[in-house]
């Protein structure tokens, strides 16, 4: 049966260095099909939606669609809304208003849940309707994806990122901070540990949220570190909390909130300041330094990953054929199905809507202050093909003949 009528695409949540290409993969393949009669752009996300602000990406030329893929940033516009029932049944009724037969959101685990109920509202209507969540999250917590678009680009910032700081901290030892996004999962943060090309390499200490972060653990280890090496270069997510799932920052007291009631992490310089503070007075270590990544991490031009590029184009082509040509619902998926290569599998919207992953034990040392080879084999082929690498001097020393 061909279920004839218009398509519409909408981005949410935090932009991302190649969720355009997922946009430009569901507007290109979805005009190829006769029973498309227009293909719609929500601007700012499901807000848009139920404000019927839609532009007419039918007009778009291919030309102007493929430019705009290797933009970074939601072109669409994003929004932060978390659509409740109610909510979802405005987007519902503006949808039948304007016989929108096809629904693809690109975004991370709450957008597959705006995804999931507004499906439902369809059902429960008997309106043949499609929908279609294609999965994007700098942050890489959507389960049953080996990984996610967004992430591979964003993983490569933070590598180079920490390659840099490496070399300023070895030119200039001290104690130098990195603080990476990741709320509740730390596969940004362990990005980091790209940089440990040599053996005195950093980022030396690298936490994340799956370990609790002990302030005297904390200190011992980099004090342990600054003795060995006489630097000491450390990578922290954002989210990391104590054994009582506290985060770390509001320790200071000082916190903001985001609109849905989460502890404001993002956007402040507030962890890397308490940590830098903490280790200024605990120790005698008069160069402690901290740098807060922020959101450098998720839009920057310079750095996408080509493998992540391809990937996000191709989970948005895949969106619109299992859609419009097999007519099912469900989540785009990654599958790893090989070294190096993936397949795109439809998962139902009810295992994967508000679920977070999290790094496996495998990734992560039993001292829960570093990662295993086994998350560089994992990370290595997402940050594609063009990954830099630092080098470093090799000549013996001179013989000295005054300072012997």
């Amino acid at each position: 049966m061909k279920l004839e009528g218009k398509v519409v695409v909408a981005q949410g949540g935090g932009p991302t260095a190649v969720i355009n290409q997922s946009l430009a993969g569901v507007v290109l393949e979805s005009r190829k099909f006769g029973q498309i009669s227009k293909v719609y752009g929500a601007v700012n996300g499901v807000e848009g939606i139920i404000n019927e602000e839609f532009v007419d990406l039918t007009q778009e030329t291919t030309n102007n669609l493929e430019s705009v893929a290797k933009t970074p940033s939601s072109a669409l516009f994003s929004t932060r809304d978390k659509p409740d029932d109610e909510y979802c049944k405005e987007i519902f009724k503006v949808f039948r208003a304007h016989n929108v037969r096809y629904f693809f959101y690109i975004g991370g685990n709450d957008s597959a849940d705006t995804v999931r109920i507004v499906n439902e509202k369809a059902e429960l209507s008997d309106y043949e309707f499609r929908a279609i969540h294609i999965p994007k999250t700098i942050d890489n917590d959507l389960v049953l994806n080996d990984h996610t678009p967004g992430y591979g680009s964003a993983a490569k910032f933070v590598a180079q990122a920490f390659i840099g700081l490496n070399l300023d901290n070895k030119a200039l030892p001290g104690v130098h901070i990195g603080v990476v996004m990741g709320r509740n999962a730390g596969f940004l943060t362990a990005a980091s540990s790209i940089a440990q090309k040599y053996q005195d390499d950093g980022p030396h200490l690298i936490y994340v949220p799956e370990r609790h972060f002990r302030m005297d653990s904390f200190l011992e280890d980099v004090k342990a570190v600054y003795w060995k090496y006489g630097r000491c270069l450390i990578a922290v997510s954002e989210g990391i909390r104590d054994e009582a799932g506290v985060p770390i920052v509001t320790k200071l007291g000082k916190f903001g909130q985001d609109a849905h009631g989460n502890v404001q992490l993002s956007g402040t310089g507030v962890l890397g300041d308490l940590l830098a503070q903490y280790v200024r007075d605990n120790t005698e270590i008069s160069r402690v330094r901290s740098d807060t990544f922020g959101y450098l991490q998720r839009c920057f031009l310079g750095c996408v990953s080509d493998v992540d590029e391809r990937e996000a184009r191709e989970v948005g082509e895949k969106a619109a054929q299992f859609a419009i040509w097999h007519n099912i619902d469900g989540s785009i998926t990654i599958k790893r199905t090989g070294y190096y290569s993936v397949d795109y599998e439809l998962k139902p919207l009810e295992e994967i809507a508000g679920k977070t992953k999290f790094m496996p034990d495998e990734f992560l040392n039993a001292e829960g202050n570093n990662v295993t080879d086994a998350f560089k084999y994992y990370v290595t082929p997402l940050l594609g093909s063009d990954m830099p690498s630092a080098g470093g001097l090799r000549a013996p020393k001179a013989e000295k003949i005054l300072r012997k």
